[in-house]
């Protein structure tokens, strides 16, 4: 007999993220998680979704969110704070996948990624955020940010080395860089709110607030937030000198590429990103924490719990070596489980976790607003050269 507790859930969106948060939900094993449903305001890729799951397609939005008890915002980003106050007005609870919200443009006509004022972008950031936390302040439900780092098991291994040791972090190096992205929306700031600063240095920046953030609980009770930010963005693959080999995509509109953050914590030390869309060779996701009494080298992907040499490109074609590697000859740091170094099934496991024994989550909205007033700030510095720039205190 299964005693667990039942927990609906609702997925909204029906690309790339819904496919990795339906499969995560199949290895949450601390409740059972009965999926209520699908909604996309595309129909034919809803419906495709749902049958290919075997559950039921929603026409209505409305009705998905009253179905269900725990509703994922698989979506682009530039819908998320109108569906998270929705969802939260119903006293819902809601995961948003990263990132939280950001600037979108407003709606202005023929609006343009390149030439708009980041002081303006990030002062409409703020208010977003402001909204959204307001919403959860008000509601019973509960903002999960979706953000599968903090969740990774080296990410977690480290956190529970800090707080062992009563580590101090000094400095953090950490990249995310892909040769680009899943979604078609992606390169249009319009649609993602940014570039690679958004897109993949969320990740990374996210990991090494979140690790500061511990180290200050553990201390003094409060976490140790972002206070000032450097950086520098840059748009390669759209020099007219680029020259495409087809080994990296180069459709991205109005965005940057290419992004070096540094990041200025309240207590002085510092933390270095790096995200971008130029990298061959699958991805390079990882994060290096020189600490006052140790160093931790978390590699996510590439890790080499698993290398494989395939003499023969053909030999693997129903094989999955590792996200986005242009071939699959010669040596491979292949992964047994791509999805458990990359924290999926550990994300959403916390998640359900606090929806049916109401535990405190680690990756929160008091994370995902550090982040995202952290990446709009940074904006705001490229637009001066790397000027280094105050974080405004949310």
């Amino acid at each position: 007999m299964n005693n667990k507790k039942e927990i609906k859930a609702g997925i909204i969106g029906s690309g790339f993220a819904a496919e990795f948060h339906f499969n995560a939900l199949q290895r949450v094993y601390s409740t059972r998680v009965i999926v209520a449903g699908v909604y996309s305001p595309n129909p034919d890729h809803c419906n495709q979704f749902a049958d290919k799951h075997g559950i039921k397609s929603f026409e209505n939005i409305s009705d998905l969110i009253e179905a269900s008890d725990v509703l994922h915002l698989c979506t682009p980003p530039v819908t998320h704070e109108s569906l998270a106050i929705m969802i939260l007005e119903q006293d819902k609870e809601v995961i948003i996948e990263k990132p939280l919200t950001g600037y979108f443009g407003a709606g202005k006509e023929n609006f343009n990624g390149d030439n708009f004022s980041r002081k303006e972008g990030l002062a409409e950031a703020l208010d977003s955020i402001k909204r959204i936390l307001e919403a959860e302040k008000n509601s019973k439900g509960t903002i999960m940010y979706a953000e599968n780092w903090v969740y990774a098991p080296a990410i977690q291994k480290e956190k529970e080395v800090m707080e062992k040791t009563g580590a101090q972090i000094l400095w953090i190096q950490a990249q995310q860089s892909h040769s680009g992205s899943h979604s078609s929306d992606y390169g249009k700031w319009s649609q993602s709110g940014g570039g690679s600063l958004m897109g993949k240095g969320c990740h990374p920046l996210s990991a090494a607030i979140y690790l500061k953030h511990v180290e200050g609980r553990v201390r003094d009770g409060k976490p140790i937030r972002p206070r000032s930010v450097s950086s520098r963005t840059h748009a390669i693959t759209r020099l007219e000198n680029f020259k495409n080999e087809g080994h990296l995509r180069d459709s991205y509109t109005d965005v940057e590429d290419y992004a070096f953050t540094h990041v200025v914590f309240e207590d002085g030390t510092v933390a270095d990103i790096v995200a971008s869309e130029l990298l061959q060779g699958g991805v390079k996701n990882f994060l290096e924490v020189h600490a006052n009494n140790h160093r931790t080298i978390c590699n996510l992907t590439p890790n080499n719990a698993m290398q494989t040499f395939n003499p023969v490109e053909e030999n693997f074609t129903d094989i999955y070596v590792v996200e986005k590697t242009e071939t699959k000859m010669g040596w491979s740091n292949i992964s047994p489980d791509e999805a458990w170094f990359n924290g999926y099934q550990h994300e959403m496991e916390a998640f359900y976790r606090s929806a049916a024994f109401s535990e405190p989550v680690e990756s929160n909205s008091a994370l995902a607003a550090d982040v995202i007033a952290t990446i709009y700030t940074a904006y705001l510095s490229a637009e001066n050269k790397g000027c280094e720039t105050l974080i405004p205190v949310i």
